[in-house]
């Protein structure tokens, strides 16, 4: 038996109705996030640091601000790979710089031998913090200025805020094998601290390693070399990491010199180009 004809879904001469497209999730992707959860977490764990400093446990202090110190180092490379740079995520990685490893080691620092000063103790530690701040607050007033050099783009003003906690720390991380009684006297870390300060604000030149490459004959030597560090971080964690600071400190004169050098190459190169009287002046300092 035939089934009975049946009417047609849609009469003729009837539009169609346009489906209703699928709504599309407004904010940012992960990728925009993931930099600033780094620098959020490397805030906290600056934040903690403070918290050990105050129950008086230095070793685990110190951790936290080299866990700080590597998730900082972290973000913003994270952030040139996945394309996640914004202006918000620079401000807030100053703002965590400024506590992580500005207040956060002045406030160790303080606790752990500076107060034996007096307020003398109390100056170099706020003097320490206050240069923090203003090393960042010049860094951030050149962000996006595109008037420096190529060769200029390796090289930082300055000892950075990371770095410039390590140094700060290196007495209390050499006090953990040789005893606080001689590197935490106040003699010796009250004008270590006000060195440190000075050296984050000063206008020396020093590596930045962003741009670092390694030839291809040194790959495997250096990735050997990582792994000695790393078994010297398990077995002697306090020395290496005091060893780490004085090989920075011992690189910051190699710095000036290359970057002189640079500097002296570069001006002879103008000089003797056609119109170098339009570049009579010296070139513009590097951030």
């Amino acid at each position: 038996m035939k089934r009975p004809f049946k009417q047609p879904i849609f009469r003729p001469g009837r539009a169609r109705r346009p489906r209703r497209p699928h709504p599309r999730l407004k904010g940012l992707s992960i990728n925009h996030l993931l930099p600033n959860v780094l620098t959020v977490l490397a805030l906290c764990s600056g934040l903690t640091a403070i918290r050990f400093a105050i129950l008086e446990r230095w070793e685990p202090a110190v951790i936290a601000i080299v866990i700080a110190a590597i998730l900082d180092a972290l973000d913003g490379r994270i952030a040139r790979l996945l394309n996640g740079q914004s202006k918000f995520g620079a401000e807030l990685d100053s703002l965590s710089d400024a506590i992580s490893f500005g207040v956060a080691p002045a406030f160790m620092m303080y606790l752990w031998g500076l107060n034996g000063a007096g307020t003398l103790g109390w100056i170099a530690a706020m003097a320490y913090a206050v240069c923090c701040a203003l090393r960042l607050a010049r860094f951030n007033s050149r962000l996006g200025v595109v008037d420096l050099p190529p060769w200029a783009y390796n090289y930082f003003t300055g000892v950075p805020a990371p770095a410039g906690a390590g140094l700060v720390l290196l007495p209390m991380t050499l006090g953990f094998e040789a005893g606080p009684s001689i590197v935490g006297h106040p003699i010796v870390i009250v004008p270590w601290t006000l060195m440190i300060g000075g050296l984050m604000v000063s206008t020396l030149p020093t590596f930045s390693f962003k741009g670092a490459r390694v030839p291809a004959q040194w790959v495997v030597p250096a990735l050997a070399g990582v792994g000695l560090v790393a078994a010297m971080m398990v077995n002697q964690p306090w020395w290496t990491l005091s060893l780490i600071g004085f090989a920075y400190l011992g690189s910051l004169p190699f710095s000036v010199g290359q970057f002189r050098k640079l500097q002296s190459a570069a001006e002879l190169m103008q000089t003797d180009s056609p119109d170098a009287d339009a570049t009579e002046g010296r070139l513009p300092p590097v951030v």
